[in-house]
This record gives C-alpha cells, structure tokens and sequence, in this order.
C-alpha cells in the first residue's frame, strides 16, 4: 500500500487507484481520518452552506442516466415564477445560509439567458449583495457565462461526469452541440472569466474502472479546479442506462468508493470546496455527514417549493421530495449536530484554492 505522506506528494494514477480499491476497513478509516485532518488543519472544521434552487426541469440535453433528460416524456415539466424563486433565496438569506445555487436543466437560447441574468441581479439587489451565488446551467457559450458573472454570479458548477472521453461519448448521445470538447472548454471559459469553477463525475458507473476514477482526480488537479461536486451513480428506471444496472457494483460500495474519492481529493487539493452531494444522502440518511468527516465542506439543503421536488428527480429515490425549505434546514442542522460538525453561518464559503490561484 502507499503510503498517504508519499501520496500527497506524488499522486499518481497507479497509487490513487490502489487506494480506491482498498477494502481493508481499518486502512480506509485511516485515509478518511487523514482527509478529515487536512481539511481540518487547511479550511477549517465547518461545513458551508449552499441553498439549492431547483430552477426548471426543462433540458435540452437527452443524457442516457438522467431522469429529466429531454426525452423522458413521462416527466411533468415545470418552470418556477421570479416570485417563488426569490421567495427561496430570500429564505436563505434570513436564515443565515451565506450563499444559494441555481439549478436548472440545460437550456441555451435569449429568454434563458435573460431570466437568469435578471434572477441573479434581483437577488443580489434583495440580499444587499450579501448572499453568495452559484449557477449550475450546463454549457454555454463564453458571452453568456460573462453576462452572468457581471450580473453578480461568481461560482459556476459543471460536471463533467467522466474525464474519460469514452466513457463521456457513452453516456451523452453525440448531437454535435454536447460533446466532450465542448464541456472541456466551458470548464476553461470559466475560469478564464474569473468564476470560481467547480466540476465533477459520477462514481460507480457500468463500465468504469478504479483507474478511471483515479484519472478523474487527476482531471482536477491538472485543470485546477475551485471546487468539486461528485457523488455515487444511481439508477432512474425510465432511463437508457438503466437496462444496464446489473453491471453495477452495490449502492452501499458506491457510497464507500464516493468517500475515497472525497478523501483521495482532500489530499491531492487541500484548499478546494469538496460538496457533499445529495446523492450520498439517497444510500445513507448520514451519508453526506459522513462526506464532511472524511473531507467534504459543503452542503446544498434544498429550498425547491415542495409542490416541484418529485419533477426534479436525475435518479429515482431522491430524498427530502416531500419536505419544505424549513424542514430540510432543521433535519440537515440536527444530524450535523449529532455528529459534532459545525455550521459556518453568514459566509459565502469562497474557495481559498480559487483565491490564491487568483
């Protein structure tokens, strides 16, 4: 085995791919331990709040894993009003969250691009420019990422799902406008505006490897990246990819392989923003709690109207689609509790990665 000290100063693909396919249980509580001291001693011990928005279900993008991919047509499409979304960030606000993000399926075209423009100023009015804001609106053209970070955005999240163009190609149907390079160079375009630019994959996918993952890792570091967000790969059943799900190694091993590569990440990039995503939380009520022990710093409660939570499902069994904004907050602040995690109330979160590197 390698050791951590060595790993942190050479990570490389044949040692981080040792460390993901380690299943002594005592070994991988020493790499959580190690990553949980990291962030610790690095960024602190609180975990940054993001309240979620989940803007629209409408995409244009037809992914083969994802449950609102534009043609599921048993998905009842919805729109939020500029009421409803500035009702939720006005909740964040008051409650002290720091920052929001807005969610949306990936739409091109003027009215989007307008919306968001005019939601993100609206809000940055309402808050006194004192709540932070992230978009995660897919891929877009160069002028639109400049027209919303000029309007008040400054952290933008696209996931690039797998470094592995192949892997990439067979997950996303080739339509000349979604490929690979494109995403690739969105990634570029934002950090060459200034976002603090955040992507990530899915872990536990049909067909990848240890290898894989660990190429994914260093995808992060060599694009040096502000902050990631990655999570296991579940399934939705009216989804191409779900006719392949028995290729797949169990959830509870997805959820275990997410925490290595959490705590992998946490080594190799000790100033990045590391979320513990929702997905985690669908295998293990506490497993985006157990995400912040091993390296992850920030969590995204959502603050969707309830009416809306069940249309916004990428995989089924989403968990929270019933509950409001408050009762999410209260659960999410109870289990952080027990588990002696900390809550970094009124701060953006920045990334110190993104401003040292700037």
């Amino acid at each position: 085995m390698i050791d951590l000290h060595e790993l942190i100063n050479n990570p490389s693909r044949e040692a981080l791919a040792t460390w993901l396919a380690e299943e002594d249980q005592t070994k991988v509580e020493q790499l959580w331990e190690a990553a949980g001291r990291c962030k610790s001693e690095t960024i602190g011990d609180s975990v940054w709040l993001r309240g979620i928005i989940e803007l629209s279900n409408i995409c244009e993008r037809d992914c083969l894993y994802c449950g609102i991919r534009c043609s599921n047509r048993k998905v009842d499409r919805y729109d939020l009003t500029e009421t409803q979304v500035l009702a939720a960030a006005d909740f964040a606000w008051k409650e002290r969250y720091g920052s929001l993000v807005i969610q949306s399926g990936e739409r091109t075209g003027t009215d989007f691009v307008k919306r968001i423009t005019k939601l993100v100023r609206t809000i940055k009015h309402q808050t006194n420019n004192t709540l932070g804001i992230t978009l995660s609106c897919g891929a877009q053209p160069l002028e639109t990422y400049r027209e919303w970070y000029q309007a008040g955005a400054h952290r933008y999240l696209l996931r690039i799902e797998s470094s592995n163009p192949n892997l990439f190609a067979k997950l996303h149907p080739s339509d000349g406008r979604h490929g690979y390079t494109t995403r690739l160079q969105a990634l570029k375009n934002l950090k060459k505006i200034g976002y603090q630019t955040g992507t990530g994959v899915m872990i536990g996918l049909p067909g990848q490897s240890v290898f894989d993952l660990a190429d994914d890792l260093l995808f992060f570091k060599e694009l040096d990246i502000d902050m990631v967000g990655m999570g296991p790969y579940l399934e939705h059943k009216d989804t191409p990819l779900f006719a392949l799900r028995d290729q797949l190694i169990p959830q509870d091993k997805r959820l275990i392989l997410t925490l290595k590569m959490i705590s992998l990440l946490r080594l190799i990039m000790k100033d990045i923003n590391i979320a513990a995503t929702t997905a985690l939380q669908a295998i293990d009520p506490l497993g985006r709690e157990r995400a912040v022990l091993a390296g992850a710093n920030i969590i995204m409660p959502n603050m969707t109207v309830p009416q809306f939570r069940p249309n916004y499902q990428i995989y089924n069994n989403k968990p929270g689609i019933n509950e409001d904004a408050e009762l999410s907050k209260s659960k999410l602040e109870r289990n952080l509790a027990e588990m002696g995690i900390k809550i970094a109330w009124d701060e953006w979160g920045d990334s110190l990665h993104h401003q040292k590197r700037t």
